[in-house]
């Protein structure tokens, strides 16, 4: 067999062991049992000395590795806020493998400087933020946050007289850090990685929903980073934008909105209202593989400043010489990257605008049916239920933990657990395309059924 055959036959293989693990996707736990788990081993051991058959090599990923994957392709998980890529950017994904293209400069690939231009032309249009922005594709919501505010560190440094990408932070003017209470870990993360630190963030108070209230506000300066939430990881609540940026646009501070889901509110005119004013900032962070539906991983940073951007994220050698053109790589942390821009282009495309508002609006008409029927059940929903996130509390901190276990351990749906305002709850994020009603209600009423049994089975 020749290589051109063998590669045929490898590719068709896997193939046909993708579309079997998709059509049964439905019918599987959610979640792998201990068993699969359990034969995990058997792709470890020491390292061969010799060549492995591709095939057989193929054979062990589709018989271990399938059964142990948590099914976030269908339509009952619920976790973490993980969307399920849509069929159009999987089949993009695989010709985006076959492609094998480094996105790092124009020249590397032109095709993925392009997808990348028109696909973050459209973005901007379709959250509505401000078309001079400057866009990069990163791994994820935590990058973004990075990307935007490492820009945000360039530019205030650099009004005050400072080139931090130079000279670093030794001796640097210092800069304020504003963030609510219900801060993001992944953006606290970004500042640590930045140096400007997790702890030194002045923390200011938020209300019910975890907004943050505009009259705690400190005074703002040039100097200082404001951080809003678009979309709370619990309870998908945005914080009052257009207050807030008024303020902050009054003293020349910078505002960064960390909105690795709730963004994509913007892109449907049922929903935009609750994020409304967020175009007013001066940098968003967000995921296209959580709401878009795109494989992962797919993060994108939006700075208006797109100079900021530049300055912050550019490199320079020789070798790398740059044409006239937005050349990836001087916007983003890495070099060298997959062609993101496939997928999210692809997604785009297939959807449009009125498919990507339908995505938004379905997803947070199904939260509010679990919502309803969980309410109608006599159980506590902690949260106003304005997006797709539900968090629901079974009597007691004890009792909501155990259902959580419980539910999990059923394998009917997947759901997450937090802890919101001192109580235990359980996290429901409708994100996936694949969600359907039918879902919702099976779902449902696997975890009404576990929560009367673990009722049942409380101590008196």
């Amino acid at each position: 067999m020749s290589e051109q055959q063998l590669e045929r036959a490898l590719i068709l293989t896997a193939a046909a062991e993708a579309l079997r693990y998709l059509a049964e996707i439905r019918e599987r736990r959610v979640a792998p049992n201990a068993d699969a788990i359990e034969r995990l081993h058997e792709l470890g051991g020491p390292l061969p000395e010799d060549e492995t058959d591709p095939a057989i090599v193929l054979e062990m990923l589709d018989e271990i590795g399938s059964p142990a994957t948590v099914a976030n392709a269908g339509g009952r998980y619920f976790g973490f806020v993980n969307g399920g890529a849509l069929p159009v950017t999987r089949a993009a994904n695989v010709l985006a493998g076959a492609w094998d293209q480094n996105a790092a400069l124009r020249i590397m690939s032109p095709t993925a400087a392009a997808l990348e231009d028109i696909s973050l032309a459209w973005l901007t249009d379709l959250l509505s933020l401000p078309s001079e922005c400057g866009g990069a594709f990163v791994t994820g919501a935590t990058m973004a946050n990075f990307t935007c505010l490492a820009s945000a560190r360039h530019r205030l440094l650099a009004q005050l007289g400072w080139d931090v990408e130079a000279n670093g932070l030794f001796e640097a003017p210092p800069l304020t850090v504003i963030v609510g209470d219900e801060v993001h870990v992944s953006l606290l993360k970004a500042l640590a990685l930045l140096g400007l630190g997790r702890e030194r963030v002045v923390r200011v108070e938020t209300d019910a929903q975890g907004r943050v209230r505009a009259a705690s506000i400190p005074r703002l300066t040039p100097a200082t980073i404001v951080c809003l939430q678009a979309g709370n990881v619990n309870s998908g609540a945005s914080d009052p934008f257009s207050e807030l940026c008024a303020l902050a646009r009054e003293a020349g501070a910078w505002v960064h909105v960390d909105g690795a889901f709730g963004l994509w509110a913007a892109a449907s005119p049922a929903h935009k209202h609750l994020v409304g004013g967020m175009e007013r900032a001066d940098s968003w962070a967000t995921d296209a593989h959580k709401w878009l539906n795109v494989p992962y991983d797919c993060g994108l940073a939006f700075v208006r400043d797109a100079e900021a951007l530049r300055h912050a994220m550019q490199l320079q050698a020789a070798y790398l010489a740059a044409g006239s053109r937005r050349e990836p790589m001087h916007l983003t942390p890495e070099a060298s990257r997959r062609a993101r821009g496939v997928e999210v282009w692809a997604a785009l495309r297939s959807l449009g605008r009125n498919g990507v508002a339908a995505l938004i609006d379905r997803t947070c008409r199904h939260a509010r049916r679990f919502a309803d029927g969980l309410t109608a059940a006599g159980w506590s929903v902690l949260n106003d239920v304005v997006l797709n996130q539900v968090l629901v509390a079974f009597n007691d901190n004890a009792h909501t933990e155990r259902v959580i276990e419980g539910v999990q351990q059923d394998g009917t749906c997947w759901c997450g657990g937090t802890m919101w305002k001192g109580r235990a709850a359980m996290r429901i994020s409708v994100s996936s395309w694949a969600t359907t009603t039918e879902d919702v209600d099976v779902s449902l009423n696997a975890i009404l059924a576990v929560a009367r049994r673990c009722d049942r089975s409380r101590d008196p």
